[in-house]
């Protein structure tokens, strides 16, 4: 070996044998995560691909790629010929038997110049919706970006699109939610903003946009609206429009919610505000502006009658399922879907019920009002809902006299009280939840409870003692007695004893609209909102043994090769059978013995079939209802006083020429006579009897009858005695024969105590009856 050889071996061969540093002094190099030779340690595992160079390096690996693909996507993707008026189709509605029901009308557009808007209407678009759009290059990165991460983590729409895209989604693309379709929207935006004047994007706008009212593009929403061309708009009529846009269905004033109303209140300060930011409105003339109110909607051509109606809840229901999904943004988007035409949409509604129906209450109930003898006779508004609980199809439904001259469908309204019909949610919940007593006792249909009149409820933190019919104390009853008289006191102690939590979770199980609710006592009165298809859902869900009964409208709808599938409309088991089946029977009860024995029990057309119901009747008599079922079918009517030029509630007292009780319409009244005569007729003589899985209540003999000797203690409620109650038990083939005749006699004079604030069923349901509520 040579000499240069030698004497790296011998410097080795040091290396190796030379002892470690002792000193405080470390060697260059040495430190934490360094060897004792300098050299640091070799990198492990994933450690040893990834640092700062190669995140930095993948990161503008990815911003290159993105670029090149972009770059790819805008030289691909090219300028489609539009999709707008000359594609829109009419939408056909037929029956549950294939039949014709309605065909809607050709789209309500008309293309104006963007030189018939006035300049300052054209800027509230501009104003509301993208205040840089003169100087942008029409697309917002931002709002794209966040869209498209809203889409790929499924939180859905939000805003940020410019006027430039939603122009092109509207006239060359689809509603379709896709990563797809807004990568297309954003490329097509770029080269429509190089191809377009800014006028002529602007004119796209709001000739295609939909604005709810069945109205696309600024002129059919400016007659939709306030009944003027485009041209005539003011500043203050076309802020509310451009406010519009961003949610028609909630911002439309003549349907919105308080909440609704609200916020295009503040959409159109914001509009008009941003307005004056931009120097396009003088503060002065702001200042004075008055937020103009919209005139009533107008019914569309071929929607007379009914027809509106039905078509409008088939159109509702439709768009929820294209929402859910995944077909449409959101419940705007879906509706310009629908209105943009090309369906075939099958209802459940029978045709010849849905005739029946109208006819039925026409008979009952319209022919005998008369606005010219009796003004409050204009007041008067009728619902109903029909449902085959085995099935939850909706085999009628009557919205009101003419979709043309009542457009708010009282069938599916939630303005009024539901009153006495949610008694029966209360024992619902007693039973599911195996509730006991203030002093103990299981709450069955035997158990004794203190009706006297204004009692104050026991164990509540609330105070709370609700007056009973006519002041009525009843003294010491039954839970069966308390429901066929409708008897407030027993209902809200009843309330507390369950725990009003426990009555809300079960009424929103059954179908109920209770989020929001508070827990209160004063719920046990039925001071919450509820419509018709509310309550006749509700129902069936009893009556379909407690298995959950969503009704529903649309059978299938089907758009060229696309059917989409709606919801099944019978759900789980929400309560238990015999918590639901002991309900109804109880509820037989009302009907053979209660407030509703003379419009049904006494109905020569009944023929011995049994019935369930429940009859309610509001604070103010502002509201009347009758929900009652068969084994087979379950209608719910309500009657509504509602002033015809403002909306406001109002009495129905006096309508028809009732003098009873003050003229007062009551639940077992009119609502009880439109059920009778048109659940009977529709029965076509085909007796049933419900097959209950229960051991009480009026359609059940008890076992253990109270005692007449039985008194309430001064709990709330007491265990249930033997005692036989005031009413026998009505067997389960026959009505049985009245124990006492319908008195006619004017009701005392008697000056009540002062009621309480809180709605109360204040006036008996029948109104033939002076002892029962």
């Amino acid at each position: 070996m040579g000499r240069a050889e030698e004497r790296r071996a011998r410097q080795v061969q040091g290396r190796r044998a030379a002892p470690q540093r002792s000193s405080g002094h470390e060697s260059p190099g040495s430190g934490p995560g360094t060897k004792a030779d300098g050299k640091k340690p070799r990198r492990t595992g994933i450690r040893r691909f990834v640092n700062w160079k190669t995140i930095l390096g993948t990161f503008f690996g990815f911003c290159l790629l993105g670029m090149g693909a972009f770059i790819v996507l805008y030289m691909v993707v090219s300028v489609p010929e539009g999709n707008a008026a000359a594609k829109r189709q009419s939408n056909i509605y037929k029956y549950s038997d294939g039949s014709m029901l309605g065909r809607s009308g050709k789209v309500n557009r008309e293309i104006v110049d963007l030189a018939k808007v006035p300049k300052s209407v054209q800027k509230t678009f501009v104003a509301a919706e993208n205040k840089s759009f003169y100087s942008d290059s029409g697309i917002d990165l931002k709002g794209t970006a966040r869209g498209l991460i809203n889409t790929l983590s499924g939180k859905g729409k939000q805003g940020g699109s410019t006027i430039t895209q939603q122009y092109v989604k509207n006239y060359y693309l689809s509603q379709d939610q896709t990563v797809t379709r807004k990568l297309k929207e954003m490329v097509i935006s770029l080269k429509v903003d190089r191809k377009k004047s800014k006028d002529d994007i602007l004119a796209g706008y709001i000739n295609t946009s939909y604005y709810g009212r069945n109205a696309y593009g600024i002129q059919a929403a400016a007659q939709a609206y306030y009944r003027v061309d485009a041209e005539d708009l003011s500043v203050a009529q076309g802020a509310y429009l451009a406010s519009l846009l961003q949610a028609p269905s909630q911002y439309d004033w003549a349907v919105a919610s308080k909440t609704g109303k609200k916020l295009v209140e503040a959409r159109w300060n914001y509009t008009l505000d941003n307005m004056v930011e931009q120097h396009w409105l003088d503060s002065g003339k702001r200042a004075a502006m008055k937020f103009p109110v919209p005139k009533d909607p107008k019914g569309a051509p071929g929607m007379e009658g009914q027809t509106g109606y039905l078509v409008e809840q088939a159109n509702d229901e439709l768009a929820k399922q294209l929402v859910a999904q995944g077909t449409a943004e959101d419940l705007d988007d879906a509706k310009a879907l629908l209105t943009a035409g090309g369906w075939t949409i099958t209802l459940n509604v029978d045709k010849k019920k849905q005739a029946l129906l109208e006819k039925t209450v026409k008979e009952q109930l319209t022919s005998k009002l008369d606005p010219k003898k009796r003004k409050v006779d204009a007041d008067i508004q009728a619902g109903a809902v029909s449902v085959d609980p085995k099935t939850g199809k909706v085999l009628a439904m009557y919205g009101g006299k003419d979709y043309f001259k009542h457009y708010f469908n009282n069938a599916t309204r939630r303005d009024y009280q539901a009153a006495s019909t949610f008694k029966p949610m209360i024992l619902a919940a007693a039973l599911e939840e195996k509730a006991k007593t203030h002093s103990g006792q299981p709450i069955t249909a035997n158990t004794i409870y203190d009706g006297t009149n204004r009692r104050p409820v026991v164990g509540s933190d609330i105070g709370f003692a609700p007056p009973n019919e006519d002041e009525h104390s009843y003294g010491p009853v039954t839970v069966q007695t308390a429901m066929n008289k409708s008897i407030n006191s027993v209902f809200a102690q009843m309330g507390v004893d369950v725990g009003m939590d426990e009555v809300l979770k079960v009424a929103g199980k059954l179908g109920m609209h209770t989020k929001g609710l508070q827990a209160v006592p004063a719920q046990t009165l039925g001071s919450m909102g509820a419509s018709p298809l509310e309550m006749a859902g509700a129902y069936a869900t009893l009556d379909n043994h407690g298995k959950k009964v969503t009704p529903a409208v649309v059978a299938k709808a089907e758009h060229k090769d696309t059917t989409v599938k709606m919801p099944d409309p019978i759900g789980e088991q929400v309560i238990s059978e015999e918590a639901a089946d002991t309900v109804t029977s109880v509820l037989t009860g009302v009907v053979d013995d209660g407030t509703a024995r003379v419009s049904v029990r006494n109905n020569p057309s009944r023929d011995g079939q049994q019935v369930a119901g429940k009859t309610g009747t509001s604070d103010n008599n502002r509201s009347a209802w009758f929900t009652g079922y068969t084994p087979n079918l379950v209608t719910s009517v309500g009657l509504f006083g509602e002033n015809p030029k403002t909306q406001d509630h109002v009495s129905m007292k006096g309508a028809t020429g009732l003098v009873l009780e003050g003229g007062r319409v009551n639940g077992g009244g009119y609502p009880a006579k439109i059920w009778a005569a048109y659940t009977f007729a529709a029965m076509a003589g085909k007796v049933t009897e419900f097959d209950l899985n229960t051991t009480s209540g009026a359609a059940v003999a008890p076992t253990d009858l109270p005692t007449a000797t039985q008194t309430p203690s001064s709990t709330p409620s007491s265990t249930p005695t033997t005692e036989e109650p005031t009413t026998e038990p009505p067997t389960t083939s026959a009505p049985p024969t009245p124990t006492d005749e319908p008195t006619t006699t004017e009701p005392t004079t008697t000056s009540p105590s002062t009621p309480t604030s809180s709605p109360t069923d204040g006036v008996p349901d029948n109104p033939f009856d002076q002892t029962s509520q």
